[in-house]
Parts: C-alpha cells; structure tokens; sequence
C-alpha cells in the first residue's frame, strides 16, 4: 500500500515484462503512488500524451521527443529509460523481383507505417550508412501493414524538408500491395503476412540475427524506440520523480532479469530460452537492455544524427540535451 503522502501520478505503458514489476507493486517508485495504465498500443499512448497531455508520464516515441526538443515545442522531459528497443535488419521486407540487394531500394516506392516513427528512421539511417542506400527519389507510402487503413492524424512535427510522401488509400493493406508489385518494399515495425503467402515477398536480409550479432559489436547500436516522458509541468511541480522513476525502473528491470534467468520452469513460451539466454551474456555481457546514459551513447548519437540527416531536426543535438534532469542534477 502506498504511503499516504505519496504523490499519485498516471503511468501509461506497453506490459513489457521490464515494467511488470511496476504494474504489480513488486516495485514501487519512492514517494510516488503509480497508476500504471497498460496500454498495448504504443501509438494510442503518443497521440494521448502530445496532444492531450493524458497521462504524468508514459512510454515516448524518442525520435518524437528529439524533434519537439529540437523545435523548442516538447511539453515533456524525458529520462533514459528505453522500455521498447529492437534491431531492424529483420524487419525489412522486399518483393524480390524489383529489389534483390540494398542498392536497388534507391528510386523506388517503399511503404512504412509512418515516415517519422523512429524505427523507420532507423532503417534508413542502417540502409543508408552501412550498405550507401541513397533513399533521396524514394516515393514513401504510409499505410497499415496488414490492415487497408491509415494512422489518421498522428500528433507528430512536419519533416524539415520536402519529401516525396503519399498515404495508402488503396483500400489494400500494404502487404498486399507489395505481393502485387505495386510497392517495392516496406520497413515496418512487423513483417507483411504475405511474406508468408506470396513467393515474391521475402526479407531483405534473411540472416538478419547474424548481421544484427555483428552490427552491434561493431557499432553498439542497439535501436531504441520508446523512452520514459514526464509532463514538464509535473516534473517542475515535483523534480524528485525523475530519479524515483529511473530507479524504479532500473529495479523492475533487474527482477525481470532475474526471473528470465530462472530456468528450472521456463517463463515465456521459448522453448531455446537457456540458449538465448547464454547469447545474452556472450554479446551484451548480461545486460541486453540497459538504460542510462553511457551505455547507450552510440545508439542515442545515432538516432540524432539520423534525424539530422533525414530532415526531421534541423541541426543535431547533445545527447545530454534530450535528458533534462541531468541539468538538475538526476543521476543517470
């Protein structure tokens, strides 16, 4: 039970099993009586917190974060706390007779859920720097992936300059467009179903685990996708809660750890779990989702410069000024 003079704030979130604990009360934020909301769809939480201000804090697209900062329009403070993160080579998919290597993306149409969200802009900035996809006669399409609709009006900042952007009103999902060859690809946060259907759908890279292994130890880039967001006006209120939220958090992660560690009863549906977990410990030396600062420097310094690159912010920025309790003080 919450201590009686324990500030209550609302907490909307995905039930990743890194936040479990806090949605249990196993862990509890010091000072702060948590309201953890479960939300699954991460893209309802955003258009929420950004246009209504819904929730005191909640699960942040950080590509978003970085570009209200950067236009001095960020009603929000963020901490470094990274509840969503994945490698994207996986999730590229392309019809194989217009696209067989990453050279041939350059000029043709490639749809994607949303042009700004941030595992997009990894995408590009992966295909652009490591295999020189020159993406500038690109024609994007937005679209659901495998549903004939739009995201209607995300609450997300115009892109910086002109690109070549137009929404899927086929009344076709976009997997369906690319069995019919009439996208060339798509970089989406799943993959089409007809990749399952159809011959001609295929991934770009089908050794992606291979080339993500060596991606990182190469770059020790470890795409983020979501970080923690606090409303400005709750944090000025109250500066305590973003140190009581990264501790809490560091907490929650750590017990999910330990109990994915437990092997005597395997707790996901996994059933190589004791192998995934040695990977775990040979390539990210026991830690796979860290949070703070230093450690992931690289895959933060990355993201900002994608954004520069891709026209969403207008000159890059620190990564130490995304995280503005660290001018206050917090310890990251």
């Amino acid at each position: 039970m919450a201590a009686a003079s324990a500030l209550r704030l609302t907490f909307a979130c995905g039930l990743y099993d890194r936040v479990l604990p806090l949605y249990t009360g196993d862990v509890r934020p010091d000072g702060i009586d948590l309201d953890f909301l479960a939300i699954d769809t991460p893209r309802e939480i955003f258009d929420r917190m950004a246009g209504a201000q819904a929730f005191d804090a909640s699960e942040m697209s950080t590509s978003e974060i970085i570009t209200r900062i950067s236009a001095n329009q960020c009603p929000f403070v963020a901490i470094p706390v990274f509840p969503s993160r994945c490698f994207r080579h996986g999730f590229i998919s392309v019809n194989r007779r217009t696209v067989r290597e990453p050279k041939d993306l350059a000029g043709k149409r490639i749809g994607l859920q949303l042009y700004t969200q941030t595992a997009a802009v990894f995408m590009r900035g992966l295909l652009a720097e490591e295999y020189g996809v020159d993406f500038s006669g690109v024609q994007w399409v937005e679209g659901s992936i495998n549903e004939p609709k739009l995201h209607g009006n995300p609450t997300v900042l115009p892109v910086l300059r002109p690109v070549s952007i137009t929404a899927n009103r086929t009344g076709r999902s976009l997997s369906d467009l690319i069995a019919a060859g009439e996208i060339d690809a798509i970089l989406g946060t799943s993959l089409p179903v007809s990749i399952k259907t159809s011959p001609d759908v295929v991934r770009l890279f089908p050794d992606f685990r291979a080339r993500e292994k060596d991606y990182y130890r190469r770059t020790r880039i470890f795409p983020i996708m979501h970080t923690v967001a606090i409303r400005r006006d709750v944090y000025a209120a109250h500066p305590f809660v973003a140190q009581s939220l990264y501790a809490a958090f560091c907490a929650a992660k750590a017990r999910a750890l330990e109990k994915m560690r437990y092997l005597g009863a395997l707790r996901y549906m996994l059933p190589w779990l004791m192998d995934d977990v040695d990977e775990i410990d040979e390539v990210f030396a026991g830690d796979p989702w860290p949070y703070g600062i230093e450690p992931n420097r690289p895959t933060l310094e990355a993201l900002i410069r994608y954004l520069h690159d891709q026209g969403m912010i207008a000159a890059p920025l620190a990564v130490e000024d995304v995280f503005e309790p660290l001018r206050d003080g917090c310890r990251f």
